[in-house]
């Protein structure tokens, strides 16, 4: 399992083979064996192989096609549906319908999804994250006929490697660790754990690219713009407030 975590890899090519169903089901199986909040498991994951539904979520995550190419995707989802259910059932009132509630089911659900990607990854299989799943909640919603109480928080595409890339870089540990308390950033630390990243290849060509001074202005400016930041984050508030964890 280690060699396989210092080997992770985004893989966006992929081949058509089907995921036998036992690797599928120990993969899922991991997912459940993930820490959780108060052991109340409020997440669900939802597996989808269907070709239309999968042309549907490729639409919804930007049309990325490595959605249509790998067999298998699956949607994680903050969800206390289930929960309040099992409550109410129970001659018990569940008082979930709040914006904590909202991150602790986050939390449970991305909490399982990497246990799937590890697992996924022990069995020879490719994984790539979706950062999208946010972005187009509420189609993703419509499209999986999600009930109130229920948001999705990621998704993943899986299946069989059609590409080997490089492993991606990362930032020098001490960018990310802090001992006892955090330690935070002076302009050096900055520039130094900042300086290998900045002068690779990699970045050189991203420069070019995209007719930037440096790569941060790539991040601000190009991939990720306070515009679509603002568009997004209010329509993904719009959301939650609708799926009932805004009870203020």
């Amino acid at each position: 399992m280690t060699n396989t975590i210092f080997n992770h890899r985004s893989i966006r090519k992929y081949k058509s083979d089907p995921i036998p169903e036992e690797i599928l089901e120990r993969v899922m199986e991991a997912g459940s064996r993930a820490s959780t909040t108060g052991n109340m498991q409020v997440y669900s994951m939802v597996v989808t192989k269907d070709e239309e539904i999968r042309k549907q979520l490729w639409e919804s995550h930007f049309k990325q096609d490595m959605v249509l190419q790998a067999p298998v995707h699956i949607t994680f989802c903050a969800d206390f549906n289930r929960f309040n259910k099992w409550c109410r059932q129970r001659k018990a009132e569940p008082g979930y319908d709040n914006f904590l509630s909202f991150y602790t089911a986050s939390i449970d659900a991305l909490l399982a999804s990497q246990n799937v990607a590890l697992e996924a990854e022990a069995n020879g299989l490719g994984i790539c994250y979706l950062g999208t799943a946010t972005y187009m909640a509420d189609r993703i919603i419509d499209i999986l006929n999600l009930p109130e109480g229920v948001v999705p928080v990621a998704a993943i595409v899986m299946g069989y490697p059609d590409e080997q890339p490089p492993l991606t870089d990362r930032l020098p540990m001490r960018a990310v660790v802090h001992n006892e308390i955090y330690q935070d950033y002076s302009p050096g630390d900055i520039d130094e754990i900042y300086a290998e990243r900045e002068g690779s290849d990699l970045t050189a060509s991203l420069l070019e690219e995209n007719q930037k001074e440096t790569l941060a202005q790539v991040f601000t400016d190009n991939r990720y713009k306070k515009q679509d930041n603002l568009h997004f984050s209010k329509q993904f508030l719009e959301v939650i407030r609708k799926q009932g964890f805004y009870n203020q």
